[in-house]
Parts: C-alpha cells; structure tokens; sequence
C-alpha cells in the first residue's frame, strides 16, 4: 500500500504539520507578518531537512547514541514548535467582522490590541526557535566531531539461524506439527492440472512461533531422500546474488560463493538447468514480501512433480503467494499447549529428575498464560528466571515485568531482536500505528473502529486522494493483521474482524519501545523505567490507579503539552481539564467516578479532535460543547444524556456521532456536512427539522441503529425521503429497525448501498424496493412464509455477496435454489431456515 508519510509519527514527532502550519504563516493570509517571514521560510526550510533526515534515520535498526540523543531532542522541540503555533494561530483567531455598535468596537479595539501583541509574540518566538533548532544542530556536530574511536559494531549472532542447530531432543511439542507437514509434502490432491507440478507447503506464523525450527526438523528428517537439497534464510533486506550462489552452492556440492556471476538471470538459469532433471528438496526461510519469492521462485524447475520445497514467511499475503506459484498448501503454525508449554519451561529450569517446588507452580502457570504458547517468549524468559532467586517474590517480579524495561538483559535480547525485526520492517505510519496500542491493557479487546478513529484524531492517518481517511485506516489494521503482530479477535456475522488483541510479548515489546521514544507514558502498571523518560508527557494513560495512590499525577510530570489523555475504568480521581490546554484525544471510556461538573472546562481544549465517554454517568453536555472546532469524534453511547444541546450543529468538523437511540437531537443537523458515522436514532422522538435535514448529510456513509417507527405520514414521507437522499449520496451501511410501513414503499432508492441489515421486524414477503440495491454486497432480513419469488428477487441482485435470511418457508417448506441463485451468492452463502 502506497501512502505519504504520516502527519503525526514516532520518528518525526510533528515535523510534517509544523512544515505545514509555518507555510501558512507565509500565506496572504497572514502577510501583515512582514518582519518575522523571512524568519518563518528560513526556519522552515531547515525543519524540512531534519524531516526527511529523521525519516532516513529511523528505518536503522541500531543508531549511533548520538544520533538518537539528536532526533528525541529534535522529535520533542517539534511538538514544543506545534504548541507555540496552535497558541499563537488560536490568539490571532481568523475573522475580520466588521463592529457593529459602540461596545462591540471597543470590543473590536482591544482585540486588534490584543492581536498586535501576539504579532510581536510570535516574532520573538520564532527567533527563539530558530536559536533551539541551531543549539541543538550545533550541539550534535560538535559533540560527533569528538569522536575518535572506530564506530564499527560487534556482530551479532541472528536468533533464527540458532534455531537450526537446535537438537530435536530439546524441543517440546514439535512431532505434531513435523508429521503434519511431512504428511502435506507427501499427499497428492487429486487435481489434473496439478499433477506434474512442483509441490510446496508454506509455513506462516507470527515471529517467535519456531517456524524456522519446524523447517529445519522436517528439512533434516527427509532431504537425504532427495537428489540435492539446500536450507537457506532469506531475511528482511535479502541480498539476491548471494542468496541465488547459495542455493547454487548447496544443490551442487561445489562452492559458487565466490563466483563472479554476471547477473541474477544467469544465476537462475544455471539453477534451473542443474535441477531440471533431478528430485531436490529445498526449504527457503523468513521471505518478507512477495516480490523476492518472484525472483527465488525462478530458480526452480514447476515442472518436477517429485521435488519438493518448504517456505516460511510472517505475512500471509506472501505464504498466499508461495502457493499459489506451485501446487501449494499453507500450514498455519499454532501456539503450544499449556502441557507443552510447562514441558519447556520445565526442562529449561529444572535437571531431569527436578520438579518445580510447590511454592512456585502457581506462579509458573501465571507466567505460562502470559506466554501464550510463543516458544520464543517461553525460553527467553525461562533464561530470565534462571539467573534469579528462586522465591516466589522475585518470580512475580518477574511476571509482572515481562518484557518490560528489561530487553537489555541478555537472556530476552533473542526475543526483543526478533521481535525488532518485524518492527523494523515497517514503514513508519505502521511503525507508529503499532506504537500505539501500547495504551491498551494486557488481553484487552481492541475495537477496530474506535481504534482507527484514535489513529486518526492523533494525526497518524490523514485522507488521500479518493480514499477516505477511515478507509486508509482499515487497510492499516489489515496489514498489521497480516503481519501477525496483532490477532483477530471478533468477526461479525459477514467474517469481518470488528476486533483485535495483541499478544502479551508482542505487547511487552511494544510498551518498552513507545517508553524508549518518549511516544506514550504509562503510570500505574508494574513498569521499570527504561533510561532517563522525559518529564515532560506527549501520551498519558493511565492504567491501574488504586485508592490511596491519588498522587499518581504529583509525579513531577509537566502536563501542560499532553496531546492525548486516556484513563482506564475504575479510576478514583480525576484530573482537572485545564491542565490539558493541547489535548487532542480524551479517552474517559468507563470511568466510574466522571460527573456533569468535570467536563466544564472542556470547551477551552481548542484543539480536542476526539471525545470518549461511552460507559459514564454524565447526563447532560456543557451548553458551549459547539466551540470545539476541531472535534472530530464523540461518542456518548451507554450515558444518561438524552437531550443534546442546541450548539452541537456548530461542530463543523464533527465525522462520527455515536449515541443512545433515546437522544433527542437539536434543529440544524443539516449544518454537520463532515458526518461519516452516526449512530443511534429512534426517529419518532425527533423534531420534524431533523427528520427532513437527515437526507441533506451528503457525506454520511454509516447509519446505524436507525429506529424507523413513525406515527405520522408526514413523519413517515419525511424518512423515507431523507433515506431516498442519502441513497444517492455516499451512504453504504444502514443498520435499521422499521415499521411495516417500509414494506408498503414501492421504490426506496439507495444505490450507493453495500451493507443493509433490517432487524427484529419479520416481513411476509422481500420488500420490492430490495430487488432495486444493484450495489448492495451484504444482506441481512427476516422473512416469514419465505416464497420461491423471494428467492429469485435475492438471486438477481448483481453484487450481492453475504446474505443472511432468517424465518420460515411458506407450505410444505420446501424451497429450490436454482444455479443462477448459487452463482451470484458463490462467494458466501448462509440461508436459515428456523422452523
């Protein structure tokens, strides 16, 4: 997926909307500015270079201390710069009104007083910045010049090739999947076009599963039963001529390692010409991205049906790939057992005849679960513990603590190493993306849509082109998916991932690099610091905070420049708001103990783009809540408010509003032009402007939990005509609970429709206007006495996909799906029939 750097990242910081916030300080709009722009092109210029340098600089796995002293300082005076900006842009405002009456020009004259002395303000400023970026520049040169020693570092051995040399009687629960394999590299699956093809099975798991272990095993049991044979590992920034010499090398017998060959095709072709007649075994180990297996794949003859080959990959898009080349199948790696899991935890800490003491089995099962079958994290830490007391207290140290601050001991570098390369491997909107869960609990349950939300209200995402800003968040989900470095949790009724979790370790590894980078500060959980963490806070959350420990936030933590503040649920105290004055993300989500009096000073958050408070007992919004220009988000499902105040249509930026179907919208819905979501909508309790300004939202995509009981007609034309609007516009999902009257409409247009689900209501018959949704993909209805006419009017719709048909067939309950039916539907085809 191509896509331009991030606005917001962990290796920039804010760079990239400083560059951009200057460059409208150059614009006409701000041409009265005539002593300090000068100032503001030289300033932006150097910003610029420093952007494009840290950006080269965070994809080194390793840099140089100096150079990562230079970018946290020049990471953390970017977000000082934006502050400063948003502070100044905020003071000048953006309106030239002309005064009407006597107060209001005195109003007006102090107010250009007022704007003057922010002009000379931000003079100042800006030379003071300029003088902070050359401080800090000159400091990094002046201190790399000093340098006399050799900067060359020591070599590490890579965690994956010690796997090969494993013996098979240390590894634990292994057999299974070994015979599996072996068994998939054997059988013939019965397709004629596949019989004189190459057989290969692709081994696909996240980093730390013992894919290449598993390999190896299968690879040393049968390659002696082979013409030739070879292992070679691939890597993330795979060098191809040496890889091609290798395989050569191995195949042969002879040593091509040194041959001065004249390109990759001439590699290939002396492999190809060398095995085209002989059975070899091969196994190609950790590919990264399908365009290096297109090369490797080259090297090997597709027409040796007896050869046989095992790959092994992070990311199903490749594994997909592998297999799809040859006759392929893909094994997908699973976690240990619990009873495996203690057997390597076990032999890795106690001799033979040593059984674990019974203080410490309790304690050993908590630290099992948290491992979660990943045999790397098992071993790791089993390394761990086996350099400490053995008393319960140290091991629940060690529990509690995982991962955490602790990646320099020696006995955890293989796993963080591991791990680092996945991270690595990222581009750096996904690296920050990731980052970013490190604000979620352990085993927590991660809703995709709130989540990409956050992403976006923090910056990290921002609409390209025709794509939406929540679609490019979606395909940054999926592609961690894909990556394995979070899991799906829940899927909907269509197999769609509505939620996520990330692995313990995974999750370890992710807290210890977002501390490292000063990106999110946890207070609360058993976490040891790592290295000197900045005082002042970019990301708060606030995990665990127990009665007694209200000094959490006198813990000498500048708050002034927090950007995002989440509290976990069951939190006792909460923080004033005013010393939040740049916050841009609150997450209050089910926290107890939040009143109607805390969200007073809420309208002075000036730059708020997102506002949870889902789960709380708050029943009434301040009556300013229209002044949050920016707000982007705000979600209010499961509170007591049931009325929203009059200002809420002032929210003109407002994209996703999510609340209980017994709230009571204000006139003036038609103003929200930005909404993409709205959630919960019982429209009898609406007044009759909203009903009728509902169709005017030309960019609204998600209706959700629309309730369509109408006691009127005009009420009921006045619904029915908003959706008709909306259905020409950009509306694609409609979730909707209706009267029978919609069964009545002969023509309800909403071509744009992909997703409609219409619950709880049972028609006699497929409602008309149904057969009319040429781009509706997903279907979910009720039908009572389903008819065979149903059944084709289902049929005929071009694009359907997923359709879900619940009631019962009319008569003898008998029903016939023809071909044509079959086909449209091939893809997924569910039909219950509930007597």
């Amino acid at each position: 997926m191509a896509m331009e750097a991030a606005l917001v990242s962990v290796a920039t910081g804010v760079l990239k909307p400083v560059i951009g916030k200057l460059t409208v300080l150059l614009g006409n709009e701000y041409k009265r500015f005539k002593t300090v722009r000068k100032e503001i092109k030289s300033l932006t210029n150097e910003l610029a270079a420093m952007e494009a340098f840290l950006l080269k600089m965070s994809e080194d796995e390793d840099p140089d201390v100096q150079d990562k002293v230079w970018m946290n300082e020049v990471r953390e005076l970017s977000y000082d710069m934006e502050d400063t900006i948003d502070d100044f842009m905020q003071s000048i405002g953006d309106k030239d009104e002309k005064p009407d009456g006597f107060i209001e020009k005195i109003k007006s004259s102090l107010g250009k007083l007022g704007k003057m002395k922010a002009r000379r303000r931000i003079g100042r400023e800006i030379q003071d910045l300029k003088k902070q970026i050359k401080e800090v520049g000159d400091r990094n040169t002046r201190y790399k010049g000093r340098q006399t020693f050799t900067s060359t570092k020591n070599e590490t051995v890579d965690p994956r090739a010690l796997a090969i040399f494993e013996h098979a009687s240390n590894l634990v629960g292994i057999d299974g999947p070994k015979a599996e394999i072996i068994k998939l590299l054997a059988q013939e699956d019965g397709r004629a076009s596949t019989q004189q093809q190459l057989k290969i099975v692709s081994i696909v798991g996240s980093g730390g599963m013992g894919k290449t272990t598993l390999a190896n095993q299968v690879y040393q049991e049968l390659k002696e039963q082979f013409e030739c044979w070879a292992f070679i590992s691939v890597s993330r920034s795979p060098n191809m001529m040496n890889i091609l010499r290798t395989i050569l090398s191995e195949v042969s017998g002879q040593d091509y390692s040194m041959t001065e060959a004249g390109s990759v095709q001439i590699l290939i072709s002396k492999i190809n010409d060398f095995l085209l007649d002989k059975r070899y075994f091969v196994v190609v180990d950790d590919i990264w991205d399908v365009d290096t297996w297109d090369i490797i794949k080259c090297a090997f003859p597709a027409t040796s049906s007896t050869s046989r080959i095992i790959t092994t990959t992070r990311i199903n898009n490749v594994a997909h790939s592998c297999c799809s080349s040859f006759n392929g199948r893909i094994y997908n790696i699973r976690a240990l057992d619990m009873v495996h899991s203690r057997q390597l935890f076990h032999t890795r800490l106690f001799k033979s005849d040593e059984d674990c003491p019974s203080y410490l089995q309790e304690i050993s099962e908590q630290i099992l679960k948290k491992c979660d079958g990943l045999p790397l994290a098992i071993i790791a830490i089993s390394g761990l513990l086996a350099n400490t007391e053995r008393t319960e207290n140290m091991w629940n140290q060690v529990k509690d603590s995982i991962g955490r601050a602790l990646e320099r001991n020696t006995s955890v570098e293989g796993m963080m190493k591991i791990l680092s390369l996945s991270y690595f491997d990222l581009p750096a909107y996904l690296k920050t993306c990731l980052l970013y869960l490190s604000i979620y609990q352990e085993d927590s349950t991660i809703e995709k849509e709130d989540l990409i939300r956050r992403w976006i209200a923090e910056g990290f995402i921002h609409r390209e082109g025709r794509y939406t800003a929540y679609e490019l968040g979606e395909r940054c989900f999926n592609e961690l998916l894909n990556r394995g470095l979070i899991q799906p949790e829940e899927t909907n009724e269509y197999g769609i991932v509505k939620s996520c979790r990330v692995h313990d370790t995974i999750l370890d590894f992710i807290i210890s690099k977002s501390t490292e980078e000063n990106f999110v500060t946890l207070l609360g959980v058993p976490i040891l610091t790592i290295g000197n963490q900045s005082n002042v806070v970019r990301r708060l959350c606030l995990q665990g905070v127990e009665e007694g420990n209200s000094t959490i936030l006198a813990a000498g933590l500048v708050l002034s420049h927090v950007r995002s503040f989440t509290m976990v649920r069951g939190l006792l105290e909460i923080p004033s708001l005013e010393e939040f004055r740049h916050l841009r993300v609150l997450n209050l989500k089910e926290c107890s103990e939040l009143k109607d009096h805390h969200l007073e000073n809420i309208v002075r958050l000036f730059q708020l783009r997102y506002l949870n408070l889902e789960g709380t007992y708050i029943s009434k919004l301040p009556e300013q809540i229209g002044r949050l220009g920016c707000l982007e988000v705000l979600d209010l499902r499961m509170t007591s408010v049931l009325e929203l105040p009059a200002s809420i249509v002032n929210l003109r930026k407002l994209m996703h509003l999510l609340v209980n179907n017994d709230v009571k919208f204000p006139d003036g819905i038609a103003k929200m032009q930005a909404l993409e979501t709205l959630e919960g909508v019982r429209a009898y309790i609406q007044p009759f402007d909203f009903l009728c300004g509902l169709g005017q939202l030309k960019n609204l995509r998600n209706l959700v939990d629309l309730e369509f009981y109408c006691h009127t007609e005009e009420h009921n034309k006045a619904i029915v005509s908003s959706l008709c609007k909306l259905g020409t516009h950009n509306l694609r999902s409609l979730t909707i609970e209706v009267g029978r009257s919609l069964l009545h409409q002969d023509s309800l247009c909403l071509t744009t429709l992909e997703d409609l689900s219409i619950r709880f209501l049972a028609f006699p018959q497929v409602p008309t206007w149904v057969g009319s949704l040429r781009n509706l993909q997903r279907l979910r209805l009720i039908v009572e006495g389903l008819k065979q006419d149903d059944l084709c009017t289902l049929g005929a719709l071009p694009s359907l996909l997923v359709l879900y048909l619940d009631g019962t067939p009319e008569s003898n309950g008998k029903l016939r799906i023809n071909v044509v039916t079959r086909s449209v539907l091939a893809d997924y085809w569910a039909l219950e029939c509930c007597g």
